[in-house]
Formats: structure tokens, sequence, C-alpha cells
């Protein structure tokens, strides 16, 4: 009997013993590379590639776990439980739409439009361009890879070249990864990037894979520069080949 009791107490050990073990070797955001350490060109491109590409395809396989997730309630939306139709509450939330109403058919087709991806491509691209490879002050100092601004004191980075007058920072962001959800988000909800989001609903509807370089075209209000900024993004996806990885994204779901 005492044999037995040992056996019983040793296993228990070991299992706690286990669990500890694995609750400290849970896989851990990898640390951002210090891009300014690889030579400008190929070497720089590709560690920078390397480390965002993971990121933006663990992202978008989130949206698309909601989309499946929310298209699926939009098939039986009459018979959604109490638990659902609060999930489909939170969603609209976070996806900014005011005033969504679960049995209005309209506010179902705003929010499946907007609950989406964005094409590697794309993020890979404009990150690039907005933090030069990842070597921008805003990158090194505040993990902003988008150029994205907020308007509240202390919120970012005071620009230096800020005009006398305006009251915008660029937003500061605790990793990497944070700055690319906000910056799906933003495309994903605001109102200047509405053509985008048609545009890929479009590509839905024809059961197309989602492109980068198509969806481009809805970002000429992003910059000031307008269509030279669109055509600028269209040229680093082709000039590096992006376009290959928008093949692997938009396979699922093509709703």
């Amino acid at each position: 009997m005492k044999h037995r009791t040992f056996v019983f107490i040793g296993m228990a050990i070991f299992a706690v013993t286990v669990t500890i073990l694995v609750s400290h070797q849970q896989p851990k955001a990898p640390l951002v590379p210090d891009f300014q350490s690889f030579a400008a060109g190929a070497e720089r491109k590709q560690a920078f590639f390397d480390y965002f590409t993971p990121v933006v395809n663990t992202i978008n396989s989130e949206i698309l776990a909601d989309r499946t997730a929310l298209t699926a309630w939009h098939t039986r939306q009459s018979e959604l439980s109490r638990r659902e139709t609060k999930r489909v509450q939170a969603l609209a939330d976070q996806y900014e739409l005011a005033e969504f109403d679960v049995g209005q058919e309209a506010d179902w087709m705003a929010l499946i439009q907007r609950v989406d991806i964005i094409p590697p491509s794309l993020v890979l691209a404009q990150a690039a361009n907005e933090s030069a490879w990842g070597t921008s002050r805003f990158a090194r100092e505040g993990n902003n890879y988008f150029g994205q601004w907020c308007f509240s004191k202390g919120c970012g980075l005071v620009p230096k070249q800020r005009a006398e007058g305006k009251v915008h920072e660029v937003a500061a962001f605790d990793n990497p990864q944070a700055s690319v959800k906000s910056y799906i988000n933003n495309l994903n909800t605001h109102a200047a990037y509405q053509g985008l989001r048609e545009i890929r609903a479009s590509l839905r509807e024809q059961n197309k894979p989602l492109s980068g370089t198509s969806l481009a075209n809805g970002l000429g209000r992003y910059s000031e520069r307008g269509q030279a900024y669109v055509k600028e993004l269209q040229a680093m996806i082709r000039h590096n080949q992006l376009d290959r990885l928008d093949q692997l994204s938009s396979s699922s779901n093509n709703d």
C-alpha cells in the first residue's frame, strides 16, 4: 500500500513538474531584429521579410477564423444563441460599426466586408515603405512601421518636422505585432479605405485570390502623394515578388 502511495505521489510531482516546464517553454514573440545592422539591399530586405511574414500570417489567420465564424452565424442569424449574438456584436464593436443591428441584413453585409484579411504583399510593401525597411526613428523607438498617427498628448513620438499648430504624434506600440494589428484594423474600418474594402469584396464575389496589387488601388488617401504612392507600392510588390505570398493567404473562405 505504501509503495502504491509513493507511486501516486511521484506521478503527481512529475505531472506538476512537466506543467511548470511547459508553461515556461511557451513560444514568445521573436525579438525584433536591428534592421540597421544588416547591409542595405538584399540582406536587409530578407531580414525584414523573414521577420514580418509570419507576423502578418498569424494575424490574418486570426481574422480568417473570425470571418469563418461570422459567415456561419450569418447563415443562421435568426437562430443565434445569446452568446453567439454577443460575439457578433463584439466583432461589430471591434470593427467600429456603430449601431449594428443583428436583425438588419445591410449591417451583416457591412460587417462581413470589414472582417477580412489584408494580403501579405501589401502589408509588407507598406511596412517597408513607411519604415524605410525598419530603420526609421518611429520604427526603432515606437514600433510603428506604418506611419500611423494619434492625437492625444503623449500617445506617441512627436515628429521633428511637425508644423506649428499641429498636435498629431506618430503612435507608439508595445511591439511590431501591435503595429500590424492596428494598421490592418485601420484599413478595415476607416472611411478613407472603403474603396479598398470594395475591391476586396469584389474579388471575393468572383472567387479570385486577394491581390495586394489590386487592393493598393484603394489606398489613394493613405498618403498625400496619392496615386504616385499607390504606384510605388505596386512596384515594390512586383520588384520583390511579394504577390506569391498572397496565393497562400487568400485561399481560405472565398465568400
